[in-house]
């Protein structure tokens, strides 16, 4: 029988990674090392997630959608994306900025490697005074402008500069140049990809004493050379009520901050639904009986699952396809 599923994190060492995924997000990370990403959910393969929870403890999330199909992920999610889980959730700790990279859509990336594109959002959940992000170019430009300013090394002059605050979300269509500044923690929703082509790494080394590899080559061909300065928006939370966050053909976002109790309806929803606790913590309901979900946290609602009531006091970001 299903039931709501947790997954054990797998943590990612970056060169530009901290410890905030330990202090603000209640993360077990490896001493020593430069943690900046823990993947909540995915099925990216060889990393796909693994079940800790329950029954089902021990088992990866693609051999139960192969065995639960439309029951666990919804019946057209499961005709549209086969037995490869459609999401990839991070928890993202910048200690330091970020390359300047892109990543192709669904054409690009099917044709080149075989994968889906990615198309990305963000939702700040902690910053340091004055950090800023960048995404997009700040002005239209042409191709041969952007070669010219890799080769000359002044390509951040290009970009959008965006300060952060905690709450502020960020849509990032595939093809949208970006970087996420130092001091800065986030959600990061995306599709299920792991393509990236970087373009610029502020003169970065990595632990060899090497620059890190440039991918600009392949970079220009998935390059929205647009100004976009329609990217950022920010919401306030309304407490007991869902407030969206995002919505695109890839996944619906939705802010719910619980201070007593709230009931979800998913029955006309044909999705899985994913919950991410940004705050608080809170005893998920379901039909056969509860989960407690903590800050830092993240929990696969089955789509089969119709009725969902959330108690306590936190906040969540609700995760689903439309």
């Amino acid at each position: 029988m299903l039931y709501p599923l947790k997954f054990k994190p797998r943590l990612k060492e970056r060169i530009w990674g901290g410890t905030s995924l330990a202090t603000k997000m209640g993360k077990a990370l490896p001493e020593g090392k430069k943690i900046g990403e823990s993947w909540e959910i995915s099925g990216v393969q060889r990393d796909v997630s693994v079940v800790a929870n329950g029954h089902l403890a021990g088992n990866d999330l693609q051999e139960l959608i192969e065995v639960y199909m439309g029951d666990l992920v919804g019946e057209k999610v499961y005709d549209r994306y086969g037995v490869e889980f459609p999401l990839l959730v991070k928890f993202i700790d910048a200690r330091d900025t970020l390359s300047i990279q892109v990543h192709p859509g669904d054409e690009l990336a099917r044709e080149r490697h075989r994968s889906y594109g990615k198309t990305e959002m963000w939702y700040i959940l902690a910053a340091e005074p004055d950090a800023t992000l960048y995404m997009g170019f700040d002005r239209t430009i042409t191709r041969e402008e952007f070669l010219a300013a890799v080769s000359a090394g002044t390509l951040p002059a290009l970009l959008r500069e965006e300060k952060v605050r905690p709450g502020d979300s960020f849509f990032i269509p595939a093809g949208t140049i970006h970087a996420i500044g130092k001091g800065i923690l986030l959600v990061e929703i995306q599709q299920t990809s792991d393509v990236t082509y970087r373009v610029d790494d502020w003169s970065r080394y990595d632990d060899d004493g090497k620059p890190r590899e440039l991918h600009t080559d392949l970079a220009v061909d998935a390059l929205d050379f647009r100004a976009r300065h329609d990217l950022k928006s920010s919401v306030t939370p309304v407490p007991d009520e869902p407030v969206q966050v995002e919505e695109c053909e890839y996944f619906t976002a939705n802010l719910l901050k619980v201070e007593d109790s709230v009931e979800r309806d998913y029955s006309a929803l044909d999705s899985f639904v994913i919950y991410i606790c940004t705050e608080g913590e809170l005893t998920v309901c379901y039909s056969a009986g509860s989960e407690t979900l903590r800050k830092g946290e993240t929990i696969l609602i089955p789509a089969q699952e119709d009725n969902i009531e959330l108690d306590g006091d936190g906040t969540v970001l609700e995760v689903y396809i439309a």
